[in-house]
Order: C-alpha cells, then sequence, then structure tokens
C-alpha cells in the first residue's frame, strides 16, 4: 500500500482556521493524472498541490481542486513553500516550475512569505448578454465595471456590496470563475472569489486572482503597493506589489496537520 506524506496548510493567515486550506502532497516522482484527481477530490479542500524535486534544486509543482487541474493557484503555492521552509530552517528561497512559468517564494523583510507571480491585468468587457448574465447570477443590478483575464473581475461601489452578495451558483457555472472586488475601508481593496467552475462555489482566500486584482487597483488607486482583505466567512489578508509584469503577493501560513496517506 502506498504511503506518502500529508500536509494541511491554512494559507494567507497567521492563525488555525482562519485563511484558506490547502493539502500538500510531496512526492518522488509523477502519479497518474488520474490519481492526483482521485486525491484531491477525497481531500475536498479548495486545492491539493503536488511537487517533485528537479535536478537543479527546483521542484515541479501542480494543482488540482476537487474537479480538475489549474493553471495557478496562490494559496497552495504558499502552501508547498511553507511545507518546505518548515523542512530547512536556512532556506532562502524556494523555486517552483508550473504550468504558468516559474515561481519563486522567499521571507521578506516583514517575515512574510511573499510569492512572485505573473501579473495578469484584465480588459474590459463590452455590455451586452454575458455582462447582463454576470450580474444576475451574482444577483446585482449594477456593476462600477466589468472585466476579464482569465477570470472574470466584476468591480463594485463598496465593500459593502460585496460582503453582501449571495450569488446563483448553478447560474454563475457558465463563467467558470469570477472575482468581486470594491475598494477597502481598513485596506485598499476586499474582493470575494467564487469558482462553481471548478467545484468551488466560493473559495475564502484565492492568490492568483489578486494577479489581476493587483493591476486592476495598482492603476486605479495610482500606487503599486497595496493591501488587501479577501472577506469570505474565514477570511484573509495579503500585500500585494505591482512590479512590472510580475505580481508580488505576501501572507503568513499555518500548518494545521502533518501526516501519512495510505492508498
Amino acid at each position: 500500500m502506498p504511503k506518502l506524506p500529508f500536509y494541511w496548510i491554512d494559507a494567507f493567515t497567521s492563525r488555525a482556521f482562519g485563511g484558506n486550506s490547502a493539502a500538500v502532497v510531496p512526492l518522488p516522482q509523477w502519479l497518474a493524472d488520474e490519481e492526483l484527481q482521485r486525491m484531491a477530490t477525497q481531500h475536498g479542500l479548495s486545492e491539493t498541490a503536488y511537487y517533485v524535486p528537479l535536478a537543479d534544486g527546483a521542484y515541479h509543482l501542480r494543482w488540482f481542486t476537487p474537479g480538475r487541474e489549474v493553471d495557478l493557484c496562490g494559496h497552495a503555492t504558499l502552501a508547498a513553500a511553507t511545507v518546505l521552509f518548515s523542512q530547512n530552517g536556512e532556506r532562502e528561497e524556494v523555486r517552483f516550475e508550473s504550468m504558468s512559468g516559474q515561481l519563486t517564494v522567499r521571507r521578506n523583510e516583514a517575515g512574510r512569505f511573499e510569492l512572485n507571480f505573473p501579473s495578469r491585468p484584465p480588459s474590459v468587457l463590452p455590455a451586452g448578454n454575458s455582462t447582463a448574465r454576470l450580474l444576475e447570477a451574482l444577483g446585482v443590478e449594477k456593476a462600477v465595471w466589468i472585466g476579464q483575464a482569465r477570470d472574470f473581475l466584476v468591480v463594485l461601489d463598496s465593500a459593502q456590496a460585496v460582503a453582501a452578495l449571495t450569488p446563483d451558483f448553478a447560474q454563475l457555472t457558465d463563467f467558470d470563475a469570477v472575482t468581486v472586488t470594491a475598494r477597502g475601508t481598513d485596506c485598499d481593496f476586499v474582493s470575494r472569489h467564487f469558482a462553481p467552475g471548478y467545484a468551488i462555489d466560493e473559495d475564502p482566500v484565492t492568490g492568483s486572482a489578486h494577479c489581476t486584482l493587483t493591476p486592476y487597483w495598482a492603476d486605479h488607486l495610482g500606487q503599486s503597493a497595496l493591501t488587501a482583505r479577501q472577506i469570505s466567512a474565514r477570511g484573509g489578508e495579503l500585500w500585494c506589489t505591482l512590479d512590472g509584469d510580475r505580481v508580488r503577493i505576501a501572507g503568513n501560513a499555518v500548518i494545521y496537520l502533518s501526516g501519512e496517506l495510505s492508498f
């Protein structure tokens, strides 16, 4: 019976039971994709990260939701790096190779883990039938702005409006993943992220969404360094910096559980 190490990490939080939970399963070599998906579905967390060591000291990293593999995930990357940093206190940086290119994680001057991710600025979507259906699925009458990068981005006029959202997830499935955002009151901006197309109704804290949120708000607020809150029920805190065509996303993480898988 195969046995593999297993970690449950709460990411983008400094306390257990906050932020977004990710499973991390280090592998000596890749298993079949069907096996990776079966484990991710069994774990039932929004993301399971798998990594395999490479000859140059980096790691090949992949991410699976309960429904499918994704091309980029922030909180599960933070979770995987947290495991690796916990195993080597002298480590200064972790390098990952992924579907989205090379990603690095380092401990910054504030003592947080900082992800270096690609910037994915959104393009405006013209008003039409699809944007009307999107707003209907979200349960809102109008938006300040609607755009899209990988995921849809909907800007509302207040943090209170974002917090009050009760989407129709059956309708929202047509749009795969949607981030809704507004100016914050105790931070630069807030957001919520809905991904029913990935078998996740609401993702508690979504690092990859900030690859789009950061360039949007940097442009609209005229500043490159931004503080962010994802105002899901669990909640999370992120410190974001637009750095050319890259986005640096910093946060904390907590190892909630470590053990062993047998299957």
